[in-house]
């Protein structure tokens, strides 16, 4: 039976992915990616093998997001605009790279319900029901969402 630590390993960049979307910087994600793994490697004995361990994590990791943004509210902090993250680690040609910095820009205008469903369903793969359950949701909230998210990332993109 694998172990814990080498079933987590090949999640990285799913949860690096999702981490950028849910902080909209480079920093921050990579900064939440070590919190959730940290916490994960702390819980492990509460997992349950045969489970989705992809989905524990995304929950790990969106608490652990929705802690941070509670502290940084209390501590009234002031960070570098997002501007500045923006094409940290982007390879590949130059059209690449813009059409990229229009998507991460137009991802980072939608409210923080829509980026987190269009993060887990379009850009994850996750199924509806799966997600919903990450978020602790309802199907019917998650599917107004991601319909909501589409419609304005689709609008956002045409004006880029």
């Amino acid at each position: 039976m694998p172990s814990f630590e080498s079933e987590l390993l090949p999640l990285l960049p799913r949860l690096r992915r999702f981490a950028r979307a849910l902080t909209r910087d480079a920093a921050d994600a990579d900064d939440l990616c070590q919190l959730a793994l940290e916490r994960a490697l702390k819980a492990k004995a509460q997992w349950q093998p045969g489970t989705r361990l992809d989905a524990w994590m995304y929950r790990i990791m969106r608490n652990g997001w929705i802690d941070e943004v509670r502290a940084r509210t209390r501590r009234a902090q002031t960070f570098a605009p997002e501007e500045a993250g923006l094409g940290v680690g982007v390879e590949g040609d130059a059209e690449l790279r813009l059409e990229m910095h229009d998507v991460d820009r137009a991802m980072a205008t939608l409210p923080d319900e829509q980026r987190e469903v269009i993060a887990l369903v379009l850009v994850e793969g996750l199924a509806y029901r799966e997600a919903a359950e990450i978020l602790d949701i309802p199907i019917g909230t998650l599917t107004s969402r991601l319909t909501r998210g589409r419609q304005a990332l689709a609008l956002k993109l045409e004006a880029a």
